[in-house]
């Protein structure tokens, strides 16, 4: 393994917190052009069980450090085209490990910015720059008389002595190690300060809290800082670093000062104001650093807060994608409204449109007669046996109207609320219309609420996953990177919950791993076409589906009362040698393993210790483990079981909130100042980071997951700002 190899590698295996083996073995297998999700599950053995979350860390951070290594390249040979690259700058910059700290080393080398110091140079006044710094305390007008030259612009003394500072200065501002020094201190002493833009006052309240505000730099939190940035962009609010918060005289030397003196080993005496040193030093903070490294701090906090928000939306979103399916159940789905009315469709226990309709039971129409007899005849017509509510305007009125009618119902049908986030976009998408082209872009919103209760996953896919809103401050993050880590956590959940090759659409489909949209079209053209698939194997015979494709994805794709019933499992064709030769070895029949689970706990092991396909005894024992584990499995579908929360009907408004309360209800959303909870008021109210637990939290997410029921307390109620504080300490929790 060549240096920078080498290098890398020991690089991401402390960023990641994994071993250098497990590093080497991973970048070898994405390398080969196998899929996170493949790697995850099949080739556990080799990266010694890497889950998909370490894998697409890895992932991302490998794809980093190679684009922050060619980058370097190129910078390096720029620089030293210019004829200013030393041994020490280039070890410097081959030491810097993040981007926006490369560009900012790069800035003073860019050739195309024609600067006052390189209009000086080419004057010839690097010689007085040099002779002023050695002898600081010579008269400035006498020593740059020599150096006036018309030609070139410096016509006096006062611009010759204005280059030659600009050399001095732009020579400083190019010492890397210096700005490391600066930036270190900085983040441990400086402060982020916000102020209101004063002629924007009365358009800037939503920024409120930051029109006089600051933190340290090294203790802000994402949200914060996606925050003040849009307050920034928006024009309301000012933003800048202050690099002495303790002092109390704005006017004094600053401390970076010092540290700039210091490091070129110069002292700076209280007094000494018109010395040569002190008027670089001051130029070279005051108007170069201190710009320049403000600017670098504000991209790395938006690049970091960046990270952290796209982490927070991507775990959000993984839970909400995960959440348990109610199941092959006839569902009613009903999309509320109040002028509009309420959309309502009927789909069968495999989510295909029976029937819509649309009623008006509210205000203003207030035709509650005749939606009642609308809903009983599809209630009886159908034998619905789940109605779907979404959660927007007047759903809970909706929900007050579908009890009136169940409770007269002899029948055991639920009534439950559904996140209706992004069903509006779904209805108006290209797929809604391809799927539904006679159906009215309201009535397709209803029945994506119906089939979101029956099989969460599968319909959520359809919609972009930004449009489903469980991220804070989604449209400020840098979209390219919350597009790919939103589609790294919607491929992730689909393999691990699997896919029906005989119903699967090809949306579905298409985030299996290693298929793509027109593969995923090409398989159900081939399930049209040629009726259903009796085998993985037949996967051989789609259109563009190769070998690579198969392999990748066949372990995901599951085929019910096929002709090898293995292929109902999650074992991988290349696994079936070895489940056959260990049932066989065990005197068992291959059916009767599949049917009855518990028969594989008791299956001893074939002799492996000199099996040729395993490189070691170790790896062929647990490679037959791996299959026993998954015969064993008396539950394929990692999600846990359906579970509902509990409104209370007599809150229907924050109006009713009182405090003290003990209220169910649903997170909606997770940040890492807390969780937001749905207690159907139309206003999600906030269990901050300090009142989830009684125990010390550092990471909401470990408590909660979107999803979740939850029974909060009301602590306090701010009607004029639609503001819920609730809180779950010594609050008993339901048992999710």
């Amino acid at each position: 393994m060549s240096s920078p190899e080498k290098h890398l590698v020991e690089l991401l295996a402390k960023e990641c917190h994994i071993t250098t083996q497990q590093v080497e073995s991973a970048i070898q297998l994405l390398d080969d052009g196998n899929t996170v999700p493949f790697i995850a599950r099949y080739r556990k053995h080799l990266t010694q069980s890497l889950d998909d979350t370490q894998l697409r860390l890895l992932d991302s951070k490998l794809i980093y450090f190679r684009e922050l290594a060619t980058r370097k390249v190129a910078i390096l040979k720029a620089i030293d085209s210019q004829g200013k690259l030393t041994p020490t700058l280039k070890k410097q910059i081959e030491a810097i490990q993040d981007k926006v700290s490369l560009e900012h080393s790069y800035a003073p080398f860019k050739t195309s910015r024609v600067s006052k110091a390189k209009l000086a140079e080419e004057a010839g006044l690097t010689k007085l720059a040099d002779a002023l710094w050695q002898s600081p305390r010579q008269p400035l007008d006498k020593a740059a008389s020599a150096y006036i030259n018309v030609s070139k612009g410096f016509t006096d003394t006062d611009e010759v002595i204005e280059g030659a500072l600009a050399i001095a200065v732009d020579k400083i501002t190019q010492d890397l190690s210096l700005l490391a020094l600066l930036k270190e201190h900085l983040y441990e002493q400086a402060t982020l300060t916000s102020t209101v833009v004063k002629s924007k006052l009365n358009e800037a309240v939503k920024f409120k809290d930051y029109f006089d505000f600051d933190a340290r730099l090294n203790r802000l939190p994402a949200h914060r800082v996606l925050a003040m940035l849009r307050g920034k962009s928006e024009g309301f609010l000012r933003l800048k670093i202050n690099a002495d918060p303790f002092q109390k005289d704005k006017k004094a030397y600053s401390y970076c000062q010092t540290i700039i003196a210091k490091h070129l080993n110069v002292y700076l005496a209280k007094d000494d104001h018109d010395s040569w040193h002190r008027r670089v030093i001051d130029a070279t903070w005051r108007t170069k650093l201190l710009v320049s490294l403000e600017k670098q701090f504000l991209v790395q906090l938006k690049e970091q807060a960046d990270g952290e928000a796209i982490e927070q939306f991507a775990n959000n979103l993984s839970a909400l994608l995960m959440a348990a399916p109610a199941g092959e159940k006839v569902t009613l789905g009903l999309d509320p409204g109040f002028r509009s009315g309420c959309k309502l469709a009927v789909v069968d226990k495999t989510g295909k449109l029976l029937n819509t309709a649309t009623i008006y039971p509210h205000q203003p129409q207030l035709q509650t007669q005749q939606a009642s007899q609308k809903l009983n005849q599809l209630i009886k017509q159908y034998n619905v046996e789940l109605i779907a509510i979404g959660n927007g305007t007047a759903s809970r009125e909706s929900e007050q109207f579908i009890a009136s009618i169940l409770k007269n119902l002899n029948q055991d049908i639920q009534a439950i609320s559904v996140s209706e986030a992004g069903a509006s976009v779904y209805s108006a998408s290209q797929l809604a219309a391809d799927e539904f082209p006679e159906l009215d872009v309201t009535l397709r919103g209803a029945v994506s609420i119906a089939r979101r209760l029956q099989e969460p996953l599968s319909e959520l896919v359809k919609i972009e996953a930004k449009a489903i809103g469980v991220g804070l401050y989604q449209h400020d993050v840098q979209q390219t990177l919350l597009a790919n880590r939103l589609q790294a956590v919607v491929e992730d959940c689909v393999n691990k919950v699997g896919v029906d090759l005989n119903t699967a659409s090809s949306c579905v489909l298409t985030h299996v791993a290693g298929l793509n949209a027109a593969i995923a079209k090409n398989i159900v053209a081939y399930r049209e076409e040629n009726g259903r698939f009796n085998s993985r194997q037949e996967l051989n015979k789609v259109p563009r589906l190769g070998a690579k494709a198969f392999q990748q994805a066949a372990g995901f794709l599951t085929v019910t009362a096929g002709n090898n019933c293995l292929d109902e499992t999650i074992l991988h064709p290349e696994q079936y040698p070895l489940a056959e030769h260990l049932i066989k070895f065990n005197n068992q029949q291959l059916e009767q393993v599949i049917l009855t689970s518990t028969l594989s706990t008791q299956f001893k092991l074939p002799a492996v210790a000199n099996d040729a396909r395993f490189e070691n005894e170790a790896n062929a024992k647990a490679a037959y483990q791996e299959v026993i584990n998954v015969l064993s499995m008396t539950r394929r579908d990692p999600r846990s079981e359906f579970t509902t929360a509990k409104f209370d009907q007599s809150i229907q408004k924050i109006n009713d909130l009182e405090v003290d309360m003990e209220l169910q209800g649903v997170v909606t959303n997770v940040a890492n100042f807390g969780a937001f909870v749905d207690l159907g008021v139309h206003q999600d109210g906030l269990v901050h980071i300090s009142m989830l637990s009684e125990r010390f939290v550092d990471d909401p997410h470990k408590i909660v997951k979107v999803g979740q029921i939850v029974n909060v307390k009301v602590m306090s109620v701010d009607v004029e700002r639609k503001r819920i504080a609730l809180t779950m300490k010594t609050i008993k929790q339901p048992s999710n």
